[in-house]
């Protein structure tokens, strides 16, 4: 496709915009829309049920192997707004895996750095460059840009948890790169304690002497358990007194974001409250872990059930209601906007 020509009446002009795009080149003054009063949006706000989700997991689990599944089977987020992109939001791939008994997701390991969040039961372990993570509904599991992971399912009953990459963003600065692991059967190692967790793991405050402060940029913890983000809510929310709170996962040696690229953060309502209503630059994509209610997101509304995922264009104002007691995981590419000095944040008003 040609770079565009534009066309005059006058004819000396209009042979200079022949030239201009016969080089390639634009006239500025003849552009629209570049600079805009506010972000131009395309992605729409969205909601992905979370019924519908593990009903067409689950299928999916029937019908497709592993191995034909280009050794995962997960189902990615489209937002309608993206004409046909596999993203739930620009900045952001979003997705359910679905892994049965016995099975094995092989090594691999990318550029675009990955989260997974666990939507619902156990038995499922994450190795990450050889260190196993056991998954358990509610836990966080890391798997940092160019490591090494795979997942193997040691129990008896399925499991499905949410992919977030930012993909999008290493695409878009063209440094995807892919390897696959090892063709040798791998071992498929469940130990009791992860490495990372035995080292950073410990509680807050308690690092190891050698630490690290400089490298790698992403958390060395790599696994962020439901019991310890469930009594770190209950603990401020008994602090504050307040009906709402957000907490944000980090990096215990430097205590910025878990990774370089998404912030992670978990939010709980109860009954009967609200968060604040905001809006913000950068994209989002929330997931329903417990409770139920109802979210607002750029003049639409949702009734709120377990394992649902939402998108949450930039600059869409938007909160969430609880019916009962409401918990909100949430990654957002904010770390990126603030590196940039792009990060905009302001009350919104949803009369």
């Amino acid at each position: 496709m040609g770079t565009l020509r534009f066309s005059d009446d006058d004819t000396d002009l209009d042979l200079l915009y022949a030239d201009l795009a016969e080089q390639d080149l634009q006239p500025l003054w003849r552009l629209q829309g570049l600079l805009t009063r506010q972000p131009r949006v395309r992605a729409v706000p969205y909601r992905w049920p979370g019924k519908q989700l593990r009903a067409l997991g689950e299928r999916s689990g029937r019908l497709v192997g592993i191995d034909r599944g280009g050794d995962r089977r997960v189902l990615a987020c489209c937002n309608p707004g993206l004409d046909g992109a596999p993203y739930a939001v620009p900045t952001l791939w979003a997705a359910v895996q679905y892994l049965g008994p016995g099975e094995l997701a092989p090594a691999h390991r990318h550029t675009p750095a990955a989260l997974r969040f666990i939507l619902e039961g156990s038995g499922v372990w994450t190795l990450v460059d050889g260190d196993p993570l056991a998954m358990a509904a509610g836990d966080l599991i890391l798997t940092p840009s160019w490591t090494f992971h795979e997942h193997h399912n040691a129990g008896n009953t399925p499991m499905l948890w949410m992919d977030v990459l930012d993909l999008p963003v290493v695409a878009a600065l063209d440094a995807v790169f892919f390897e696959e692991g090892p063709s040798e059967e791998v071992e498929r190692r469940t130990d009791p304690v992860s490495r990372s967790e035995q080292w950073y793991g410990s509680g807050a405050g308690l690092l190891p002497r050698s630490a690290q402060r400089s490298a790698p940029r992403h958390s060395p913890l790599l696994a962020y358990r439901w019991a310890d983000t469930d009594r770190a809510l209950d603990r401020q929310l008994e602090a504050t007194g307040e009906r709402t709170v957000t907490i944000v996962y980090s990096d215990p040696t430097r205590g910025t974001d878990v990774m370089p690229t998404m912030r992670c953060e978990m939010t709980r309502v109860r009954p009967g409250g609200s968060t604040p209503a905001v809006r913000q630059t950068g994209s989002r994509v929330l997931c329903v872990f417990r409770g139920s209610g109802t979210a607002h997101i750029g003049g639409q509304s949702w009734p709120l059930e377990p394992g649902d995922i939402l998108a949450v264009p930039s600059w869409a104002a938007w909160h969430l209601e609880a019916d009962e007691q409401l918990d909100v995981f949430s990654t957002s590419d904010a770390p990126v906007l603030e590196a940039l000095g792009l990060w905009r944040e302001e009350p919104a008003d949803v009369r």
